[in-house]
């Protein structure tokens, strides 16, 4: 098309050439060479046009070829999950140093089913969009709340578990509504949706906020009497009281509910739909039921 486009240049530089040499004839020459002339203008938008629809569908088959993340992975041989390892019972460090959790246990049968390693990497909570847009994961799997930034900056997953947000105090203390914590000091993890919803809050403007790295250091912080209350995830809450036998207890009102799900780089949409597909597959069959009462008692997940 190049070549095409260059032979109708030349074409109508010849033909501009006659027109300036022909310009003192007659009328019937002046005449026939603004018809070529016209010719010549009428039929280079048409090359252009045409060079230029070639363009865009050219750039809409590389976009389709470019996404190779799901190859990637394949040919690496391995899946790099990023996680706050402190997050029980997602995904943790247990007593053997190893990462363990339910988002583990489901992210290590959906890589046996695509043929690949299982990579757990510990990261920083409040960057783990940093890592995950600079490839130091392939995604973020540790029970991250759906918000309204996240679903702008990744890619999600359909959500896969309901969670609600939260406040855990000591079973002694005189604290037994939301309503009680005013002027009180409440702990909550820096970085988390949890942080946000508080701040965000009517209750928000009446209480101290203590960010810290986890929930696990805001929860330590509270049994030393350095924090009222701590605010976090019900499923993180009642897997401390029911497996760890903490003394805390839920106040029965919270804030509001959220879902889970798995983010990936915007880009990686082959990725995130195999990854998807097979954890619909896993529900199908009764896998990720049977992962989930294990660590739940119950299915509580939401896949379709």
């Amino acid at each position: 098309m190049k070549k095409n486009l260059f032979t109708r240049i030349l074409t109508a530089v010849a033909a501009a050439s006659t027109l300036s040499f022909t310009g003192c004839g007659n009328t019937d020459s002046a005449t026939d060479n603004k018809t070529d002339d016209k010719a010549v203008a009428t039929d280079a938008p048409t090359v252009e046009a045409t060079e230029a629809e070639e363009a865009t569908e050219a750039q809409n088959d590389v976009a389709a070829d470019a996404d190779q993340s799901l190859q990637k992975v394949l040919d690496n041989g391995k899946l790099i999950l990023g996680l706050d390892a402190t997050f029980k019972p997602m995904g943790y460090t247990d007593e053997n140093d190893e990462i363990v959790g339910f988002d583990i246990d489901v992210a290590e049968e959906v890589c046996a089913r695509m043929g690949v390693e299982l990579v757990k990497e510990g990261i920083n909570w409040e960057t783990k969009e940093q890592d995950l847009n600079a490839g130091r994961i392939d995604c973020i799997w540790n029970g991250m709340s759906i918000n309204p930034s996240r679903a702008e900056e990744m890619n999600l997953s359909e959500p896969y578990m309901k969670n609600a947000m939260v406040f855990v105090v000591p079973v002694n203390s005189d604290v037994t509504a939301m309503s009680d914590l005013s002027d009180k000091i409440i702990g909550v993890q820096n970085g988390s949706t949890a942080e946000e919803i508080l701040m965000a809050s009517e209750i928000g403007s009446t209480i101290t906020e203590q960010a810290m790295a986890t929930n696990i250091e805001a929860l330590q912080q509270m049994e030393l009497g350095l924090v009222d209350a701590v605010f976090l995830d019900s499923i993180v809450a009642n897997y401390e009281i029911t497996s760890s036998g903490k003394d805390y207890k839920v106040l029965p009102d919270g804030l509001e509910e959220e879902e889970y799900a798995i983010g990936f780089r915007k880009a990686d949409q082959a990725l995130r739909d195999e990854v998807q597909r097979i954890l619909s597959e896993m529900k199908a069959d009764g896998k990720l039921g049977e992962i989930s009462t294990e660590w739940f008692g119950s299915d509580i997940t939401t896949v379709q």
